[in-house]
Formats: structure tokens, sequence, C-alpha cells
């Protein structure tokens, strides 16, 4: 869906009596549109008494929050250290090369966004992936050019 101004401000005032609320509005901001548009920081911010740069801290601080709209398909590499030990880096550097995009970014097309995580809990199956809702154990290079081809594909 597309950011809107009027859902955004229902959702703020739907959250806003929350404890802690600026991550519960966050997250469904995010639930709802995909990402957390620039125009919603300020929003939250008066919403909640807060100054624009706490709120935007609170979303630039957290990865799980994006900035702009995720592309038709999300690619998620596990950054964790067990993940690390089992020859996470060069598969990032396989996918940056494929890809042709750096973290946080999404293809020209709009059909991958290039994401971090840092931990699927498949620690013990490392490296892992995600991509949209289906985790991947046991990454290597061939699954992971076989994930971004289904994520191309479609």
């Amino acid at each position: 869906m597309a950011w809107d101004r009027e859902r955004t401000q229902e959702i703020i005032e739907n959250n806003r009596h929350l404890d802690g609320a600026a991550l519960p509005i966050l997250h469904a901001l995010q639930q709802e549109f995909g990402y957390v548009d620039r125009e919603a920081v300020p929003m939250v911010a008066q919403a909640l008494n807060l100054s624009r740069a706490e709120v935007h801290g609170v979303v630039s601080f957290y990865h799980d929050f994006r900035e702009a709209p995720p592309g038709q398909h999300v690619l998620k590499l596990c950054r964790a250290e067990a993940c690390q030990s089992m020859g996470a880096d060069a598969l990032a550097d396989t996918a940056r090369d494929r890809l042709r995009i750096g973290w946080h970014e999404t293809t020209p097309d709009g059909r991958v966004t290039l994401e971090p995580v840092f931990c699927l809990g498949l620690c013990a199956c490392a490296p892992a992936a995600m991509l949209d809702d289906k985790v991947v154990g046991a990454l290597d290079e061939r699954r992971l050019t076989a994930l971004i081809g289904e994520a191309q594909a479609s």
C-alpha cells in the first residue's frame, strides 16, 4: 500500500495511548506500508511530544525499520557470528555482486531488496537466509544463486 497521511494519522491515534508508544506506532506503520515514510516522523514526534530527531533515531537504530518501500521480494542474509563463521561473508559478497546492490538497497527493477539480519535462529544450520517468509539453512553459493533467481523471476 502506498503511504497515506490520513491512514498514518489513524495508526498514530490508535496506538499513542500505549506505554512506549513510539515502537508500536512505527511497527504498525511498517506493517501497513512496508516502510516508515519520512513524512510520518514529524507526525509521530508531535503526537508523542518527542523531537523529530528522537523518532528518526529509533527508525535508524533498529534494522527492521525501512525508510523506503521494499522491493517485491526481500532477501535477508544472516550476519550473526555463527553464520559468519560458516562463510556468510562470502555469500553476502556474492549476493551483492549478483544483485548489483548494497545492503538496504533495492534492484533498479524493484524486484529484490537486500537486507542484513542479525539472527534467524538457524545457527545449527548456518549460514542462513530468508526470502520473504521462506527460511533457508545450510546456505551455499548454489542455493543462494537459486534464491536470487527465484526472486528475480517473479
